[in-house]
């Protein structure tokens, strides 16, 4: 067994461990943006079909390249205006959208013939300048502006927590995206993901109703 598909072992057993008895269905993206392509293969082989990209320029000859693969590809790196098209054309999934501008040239970017593209709002739960998105109180008037959109399909919120080991700390944060959800539902846009976890804290977000983790680091290891 390689390394990579012992990590995934691993990340599994953790995942199902955290859930309790919980019968949730979680989605695993191996985040591997910087990663070269042998080592996506090598998590694909092992059982990864989901896998996330922040750099565009990097991502594209990598999802070429794997065009055998069946996989599902998602951006989770800031959405620019001027890589939408690009964006929009070659991913299936965008976690980052903040702005109602980005959902706009998103939609009209993607092709008619391919299925719509599913997109979570970015919230920024941990109240730091250096993480992007709206925040919790205004997720539910941009959920309402994105939600009619074509081409689109809203899928869910996203968010980071602050890099801590304090766990309670990880879980306030990550309750915020759940309190926001919940809000959003109230008013009659249906939620079915809630992006939120990474290798340091997937188990805070777990414990607090995720549905999709990016696990980078403890699948593939430190990036060079």
């Amino acid at each position: 067994m390689s390394p990579i598909a012992a990590n995934l072992q691993a990340i599994r057993r953790r995942i199902s461990e955290a859930l309790q008895g919980d019968s949730r269905a979680v989605r695993l993206v191996a985040v591997s943006k910087s990663q070269p392509r042998e080592a996506i293969r090598d998590a694909f082989d092992a059982g990864a079909s989901d896998f996330g990209e922040s750099y565009v320029q990097d991502a594209l000859p990598k999802i070429a390249a794997l065009g055998d693969l069946d996989a599902t590809w998602h951006f989770i790196g800031q959405v620019q205006s001027n890589k939408a098209r690009e964006i929009a054309g070659r991913f299936d999934w965008v976690h980052g959208v903040d702005r109602l501008r980005i959902a706009e040239a998103l939609s009209k970017a993607r092709p008619e013939g391919m299925a719509p593209l599913d997109v979570c709002i970015q919230v920024n739960i941990s109240g730091e300048d250096s993480k992007g998105g709206v925040t919790p109180g205004e997720a539910l008037a941009l959920a309402r502006q994105v939600a009619p959109l074509p081409r689109l399909r809203l899928r869910g919120l996203m968010g980071m927590a602050s890099f801590t080991d304090d766990v309670t700390a990880q879980r306030a944060q990550f309750a915020k995206l759940a309190r926001a959800r919940d809000e959003i539902a109230a008013a009659g846009i249906g939620l079915d993901t809630l992006s939120m976890g990474m290798s340091q804290d997937f188990e805070a977000a777990l414990a607090e109703g995720s549905t999709l983790v990016r696990i980078g680091t403890a699948i593939f290891g430190q990036r060079t």
